[in-house]
């Protein structure tokens, strides 16, 4: 859990830097590499709580 946890952090981290830099340069690349990098936090965060939606019904069963 911890993994995923560090891996996103630092996702939306990278995210908001090239999102940030794309501000203050006005290049759309770093918009670009912005989103790219949002989409891959946003696939880690599904494989977090699917990990968490098993775990619980691992318990269940």
């Amino acid at each position: 859990m911890l993994i995923f946890r560090l891996v996103f952090g630092l996702l939306l981290l990278g995210c908001v830097l090239c999102l940030a830099m794309g501000v203050g340069t006005g290049d759309p690349v770093w918009r670009q590499r912005g989103v790219v990098i949002l989409k891959w936090a946003l696939i880690v965060a599904a494989g977090f709580f699917g990990v968490l939606i098993l775990e619980r019904l691992a318990i269940l069963l």
